[in-house]
Order: C-alpha cells, then sequence, then structure tokens
C-alpha cells in the first residue's frame, strides 16, 4: 500500500514537472518579444551611471528611446561628447552641434552677506526650511543645507560659508542638484566655453527690498541690457542670459556690462582659463551664480 502511494505520488510530481516544462516552452516562443540588437549597443556604449540626467530613469531607458522612439543621441551628460558620437555612429544618424550643460547656483551670497536671518532649528534640508518663515530675509536665495550635495553622486557640489558652490572640474552635468533644489534657483546653463557668464542673483524685488535682505543683490538697474541685447528682462527688473544669444567670440557690449554691473553681479563661472588662475593667484575664487531663473517661492505655503 505504502509503494503505491509513494509510486502515485511520484507519477503526479513527474506529470507536473512535465506539464509545467511544456508550458514554460510554450510561453518562452510565444510571449518571445523581439529586441533590436542597437538597443544593446547603444547601452553599451553609455557610462551605466544611471544618473537620470537624460530625462530617463536610468541608461537602459535612455537606450530603448534612442533607438525606438528617435531620442536624440547626444542626452548622456555623463558620457560627454565621444559617448554621442558614439551613439549616433550606431544609429547612422549626423550628430548636431551642442553644447554640455552645467548647473549654475542662482545666488552669491555668504552668511555674512545675508541681512534678516533667523536661526534655523527644524529638519537639517532645504526642503524642510523652505517650508518656514523667517529663515532668512531673501526667499530667493540659497537656503545652503545641502540638499543638492547629498544629491550628487559625482562630490562636484559643496556647502561653504552657506552657499552652494559646483566644482566643474568634477561636475558631469546629471542635473540631479538642480532636480532637488526646492526654489529651483539652480538651472542647467549650455557651456558654449569652459567659463560661462551667469547672473549672480535670484530675487525678483525692487532695489530697496533687495537692499534690506542682501548686500550683493540685484538692484534692477537694468544698465546690463542698455549694453547689449543678451541680458533680457522677462519677468520684471531681474535680467536673464539669453543663451542662444551669447556668442563668446563677441563680448564686446557683454564685457562692457561686467564692468559696469554696480553690484558686481555678472560672475564668469566654470573651468578657469591659464590666465584666470594667473589673475587670482592666492585668492579664493569666487561663489557660482544664475541664469535661466524659475521660482517655487511663490507656489509655498509658508507656515510659522
Amino acid at each position: 500500500m505504502d509503494l503505491l502511494v509513494i509510486g502515485l505520488a511520484g507519477g503526479s510530481m513527474l506529470v507536473l514537472a512535465v506539464g509545467a516544462g511544456w508550458v514554460l516552452g510554450w510561453a518562452k516562443d510565444a510571449l518571445h518579444v523581439e529586441v533590436d540588437p542597437r538597443v544593446e549597443a547603444v547601452l553599451g556604449e553609455l557610462p551605466g551611471a544611471n544618473c537620470g540626467g537624460c530625462g530617463y530613469v536610468g541608461c537602459a531607458s535612455y537606450a530603448e528611446a534612442v533607438v525606438l522612439n528617435g531620442e536624440l543621441p547626444d542626452k548622456c551628460p555623463v558620457g560627454g561628447s565621444s559617448c554621442a558620437a558614439a551613439v549616433a555612429a550606431i544609429m547612422g544618424v549626423e550628430l548636431k552641434p551642442s553644447w554640455p550643460r552645467r548647473p549654475v547656483v542662482h545666488c552669491r551670497a555668504s552668511l555674512n552677506e545675508r541681512l534678516q536671518r533667523a536661526e534655523y532649528r527644524g529638519e537639517p534640508s532645504c526642503a524642510a526650511a523652505n517650508l518656514v518663515a523667517g529663515v532668512q530675509g531673501c526667499v530667493y536665495g540659497c537656503l545652503g543645507l545641502g540638499d543638492c550635495v547629498r544629491a550628487c553622486e559625482f562630490d562636484a557640489i559643496h556647502i561653504r560659508d552657506g552657499l552652494a558652490v559646483v566644482n566643474y572640474e568634477a561636475c558631469t552635468g546629471c542635473g540631479a542638484c538642480a532636480r532637488v533644489c526646492p526654489r529651483n534657483i539652480i538651472t542647467m546653463v549650455p557651456f558654449k566655453r569652459d567659463r560661462m557668464l551667469v547672473i549672480a542673483c535670484s530675487n525678483k524685488d525692487f532695489g530697496k527690498e533687495v537692499k534690506d535682505v542682501c548686500t550683493v543683490g540685484c538692484i534692477g538697474c537694468r544698465a546690463c541690457g542698455k549694453r547689449s541685447p543678451v541680458f533680457q528682462f522677462t519677468d520684471g527688473h531681474l535680467p536673464v542670459i539669453d543663451y542662444d544669444a551669447y556668442d563668446p567670440d563677441h563680448m564686446e557690449g557683454v564685457d562692457q556690462a561686467v564692468e559696469k554691473c554696480p553690484m558686481h553681479g555678472l560672475i564668469y563661472v566654470g573651468k578657469p582659463t591659464p590666465s584666470d588662475l594667473a589673475a587670482t593667484a592666492g585668492e579664493e575664487a569666487p561663489a557660482v551664480v544664475v541664469a535661466d531663473f524659475q521660482t517655487t517661492v511663490d507656489k509655498t505655503e509658508w507656515q510659522g
């Protein structure tokens, strides 16, 4: 009797195993999806950082978008131009001229240059502090609590004297810092040269209100706009730089604007040239600054 039961059990298991194997074999053929070999080829050229700087959740998603949806081959900020050229070659498309994008912090005020500051004792993050009224007088400026630092996987941004400063030697342009800034004062700028001009303020208030909260903020004199059309005034008195019109080889009016800015708020950031290094030997490099600014401050529900 025991042998019969054991035999029946063993037979049943054998039948189930054979049946499951047949089903799996059928599913493999019936549900098989052909993968374009170019997806694997493109993926092989990508750096595998999965940083999201291309706008996709990872390198695999971007590779699929390039092959299946016609996405541009030069959207990987970490891989740079060599990666873009390799992807374009795989896809058989011409690589159009483009520039790497790097982050710019739209504030240059150190702690002692910010007025009306109050001690903040809450969660040590910019996202939390942005919800509390009275942390500092300027509701547009850098909060300096390091959300951008923690988001960067390349150790390319640090807090110095309460201000986020980009190390362009280490920066890959992944955009992680810009995505986590609750005030949207970090933007990705097309670097047409290793050194780019930026605007060192994001305060959209008028001159007196700016002076009440910051000693280095833009006072809205509009002198820069009178000297070059590169400086646009699309949202009140605060200028932004039209990087489509920005030509590093023709900076005559732009350089005059830099020289005449009463607040010295037009600053070059990026990798220093040999002449820059010689001119500033022994000096601390200036803090990083501004570009096409947007803010969440108007959407914030202030508490406290």
